[in-house]
């Protein structure tokens, strides 16, 4: 073989090998993007609440119980009201959440990552608080006992109070510049459904807690509402909201539907990066 022959030989094995190479690492990236949203919300749920969910059995969520619920209801391209009337759990992860600390910024139209809750997924674990289930495990904690001490019920499943009183403690410590936005606090536990709906509220199952009224914004307080939806509004800091997203809370103020005020704990959203 002549040296030019050689040349082209050793050129044309290096572009074969860059190729294989290129169509690796596409193939690995599509294996993500189409992997099965039902097995990727049973991974996610499992690990967010190792307390009660073991993962998947067939297209069913199972619990250590020995119980299950649905994962997908069968009813496909939902709109936003019937996504947020009646959402399954695979619903949930239907917009991806930011990580935490993410520049606060105007969310796509109608992406609202939190808003859909399943009440039988999170009645499972925290009681119906119509049924006077909820209250029995609600425990009392000191929020920013150094900079605006208060007494707030929270419940104690899935280690939620402690996580709240974690982020108090961090909260306590950017100092009372801060505390205009955080106190006093507009209430955590309440039993009640989400205003301008029949669901249950993120209060009623004792995981939220909204901050202070006065710096927060509210698009049911927008008037009047265009008719593209809500204009996006914040005021509140991101430090704040960096310090309950490591914590495993997710901001309503992330919502194209914004609610600044409120705080809830989802893991399976936003995933914890602090004990």
């Amino acid at each position: 073989m002549t040296p030019g022959a050689l040349k082209r030989r050793n050129v044309l094995q290096l572009s074969m090998s860059c190729v294989m190479a290129f169509l690796t690492v596409v193939l690995h990236l599509c294996g993500h993007a189409i992997a099965d949203p039902i097995d990727e919300a049973a991974t996610r749920l499992a690990r967010a609440y190792p307390d009660f969910v073991i993962g998947r059995d067939g297209r069913d969520l199972l619990f250590k119980d020995g119980t299950r619920l649905p994962l997908d209801d069968g009813i496909p391209d939902k709109s936003h009201t019937v996504w947020l009337d009646r959402p399954d759990l695979e619903d949930i992860f239907r917009y991806p959440y930011p990580a935490a600390g993410a520049p606060a910024v105007a969310p796509e139209r109608n992406a609202d990552p939190g808003r859909a809750r399943p009440a039988a997924f999170f009645a499972k674990m925290y009681g119906d608080c119509r049924r006077d289930e909820v209250r029995k495990n609600l425990v009392t904690i000191d929020w920013l006992p150094r900079t605006a001490p208060a007494k707030l019920q929270v419940t104690r499943i899935n280690g939620v109070a402690e996580r709240l009183e974690a982020v108090s403690r961090a909260l306590d410590d950017l100092g009372p510049a801060f505390t205009k936005y955080l106190s006093p606090s507009a209430g955590t536990y309440n039993c009640r459904p989400v205003a301008g709906t029949t669901n249950p509220s993120a209060h009623g199952f004792g995981i939220a807690i909204d901050i202070a009224v006065a710096p927060s914004h509210y698009w049911r307080w927008q008037k009047p509402l265009a008719a593209s939806g809500p204009v996006w509004r914040n005021a509140i800091p991101l430090e704040i909201v960096a310090i309950f997203e490591q914590h495993g809370f997710v901001w309503g103020g992330r919502w194209h539907h914004y609610d600044t005020m409120h705080f809830e704990y989802r893991p399976e959203l936003a995933r914890p990066t602090r004990p």
